[in-house]
């Protein structure tokens, strides 16, 4: 698929075949180009957990829902057949940017306007994302709830410098209902875009008469 397509046709998926797992030779592409994403210093303070076997799956969405009717809009997403958790470690960047071709030996987290390795695992995510969709397949990016990473962390053994970034779900798309967000449209470009410096929408030049 060219690469416009691919950009063209992305979209978060919700619902999924669950009788079509995802072969193993796309789960190894998907992991294989999430590690070629950029990272700060070529950090590459990241990890990615694959979760294929069903009691994993359930494993997870035991221990980051909470099963009550807010958790209602999960129900399609159970049916995928794979899930990959997205985490960073900011330790691994702390200590990179020590090393002499780096030099800030005093580890001050202040030396970063934002948090690279937060940045660097979701560019990586957005990898697989778009692999999936290259791929035929569908996936959607969503976050692990703040209340329920001691729970996740847990079940799976994280260590502790482990952040979940995000999870993505990935599978074979089932007819799915556009999510009402989505009426919101896109933003126009001359709302988001600035060209040579940043000026409000609607502001008439200066000088202009």
């Amino acid at each position: 698929m060219e690469f416009d397509e691919v950009v063209r046709r992305r979209r978060m998926v919700r619902t999924y075949d669950p009788e079509r797992p995802v072969p193993p030779e796309i789960v190894d592409k998907l992991v294989r180009h999430a590690l070629r994403a950029p990272s700060a210093g070529f950090s590459q303070g990241w990890g990615f957990l694959v979760l294929q076997e069903p009691e994993d799956r359930e494993r997870y969405w035991a221990a980051t829902s909470s099963g009550g009717p807010d958790d209602s809009w999960l129900q399609r997403m159970r049916t995928a057949p794979l899930i990959v958790v997205a985490l960073s470690n900011k330790s691994v960047y702390i200590e990179r940017y020590a090393q002499a071709d780096k030099g800030w030996t005093d580890r001050d987290e202040r030396r970063w306007p934002v948090p690279y390795w937060d940045v660097d695992t979701g560019f990586a995510a957005l990898l697989m994302h778009l692999t999936a969709v290259n791929e035929g397949l569908g996936s959607l990016f969503f976050g692990v709830p703040a209340d329920k990473v001691a729970a996740f962390r847990a079940a799976f053994g994280v260590p502790d410098e482990f952040t979940p970034v995000g999870a993505l779900t990935v599978g074979y798309p089932a007819p799915d209902k556009r999510s009402p967000s989505l009426r919101r449209g896109h933003r126009p470009v001359d709302e988001v875009v600035h060209h040579g410096r940043w000026t409000a929408t609607g502001t008439a030049s200066a000088g202009a008469g």
